[in-house]
């Protein structure tokens, strides 16, 4: 299995009976923005006897079936944790087949990009891009540019991503303007510090989607995600199909948001 195995899914694949249709009819509400921590790649990878690379192949296959079934929904924001600031403690031989793996994607995009266009996909990149080699940078940043019109669906993936330094990285913006004399303390308000974020001009998360039995948020959207609305799944990543997010979202729209209230 190689990684360009990711960008040919077989025709059985795209195709399966069981693949629901997306249905928004069937939901009496949506969340507006969905966050997803991808995990479980590892595990899969090693119960079938497979190297962690292989599981991070299946589990891109799955990020991209649910990302366009999320979207098919009416789903307008969506944020997937791709790698954490944390991650490159992992082995060098993982963290280059992840790298390689989203390069690999990017490609994917530039090539479908006509498709994601006509989908009304706009693609971001969260996190600090200064450590990521500049080749893939530079097709981030391409793709980001090709996208910034769209409207419809706001597709977000972390890399090198970490919410304390997100948040970090704001005050250190609005500190910054402090010193310029732009800005007084006393006049930085939570609007202003969300306006620095990654996230600026999205909504926060409305429900956060955990796999593979984890129920914990890993410095993940820590800001955006202060009322979300918890799911978690002992389903490992790769074997997370449109049918678990579909009782993700039944789930959702029974919980009783409050925000404090009563």
């Amino acid at each position: 299995m190689t990684v360009e195995s990711i960008l040919s899914a077989s025709d059985a694949e795209k195709t399966a009976p069981s693949k629901p249709v997306p249905d928004p009819s069937r939901f009496s509400v949506l969340p507006r923005h969905v966050a997803v921590i991808m995990d479980g790649n590892g595990r899969w990878a090693k119960q079938r006897g497979l190297s962690r690379s292989e599981g991070h192949i299946e589990g891109a296959k799955t990020f991209r079936r649910i990302g366009e079934y999320a979207g098919d929904l009416g789903i307008r924001h969506l944020t997937f944790y791709a790698f954490s600031t944390e991650n490159w403690a992992r082995p060098e031989q993982e963290v280059k087949g992840i790298m390689k793996l989203f390069g690999a994607y990017l490609d994917e995009a530039l090539e479908r990009l006509d498709e994601n266009l006509e989908k009304g996909i706009r693609l971001r990149f969260f996190g600090d891009k200064s450590r990521i080699d500049p080749e893939l940078v530079a097709l981030m940043n391409k793709v980001e540019d090709l996208t910034k019109d769209m409207t419809k669906v706001n597709l977000n993936i972390a890399v090198n991503y970490g919410a304390q330094q997100e948040i970090l990285h704001a005050a250190q913006l609005l500190a910054a303007q402090c010193t310029e004399g732009s800005l007084k303390p006393e006049e930085i308000t939570a609007e202003k510090l969300e306006a620095n974020l990654y996230t600026a001009g999205q909504p926060p998360v409305d429900l956060l989607i955990r796999p593979s039995g984890e129920q914990r948020i890993s410095n993940f959207l820590l800001w955006q995600c202060a009322y979300a609305e918890f799911w978690y799944s002992d389903v490992l990543w790769p074997d997370f199909t449109e049918r678990d997010f579909d009782m993700a979202l039944s789930d959702f729209e029974k919980r009783s948001r409050r925000f404090g209230g009563v």
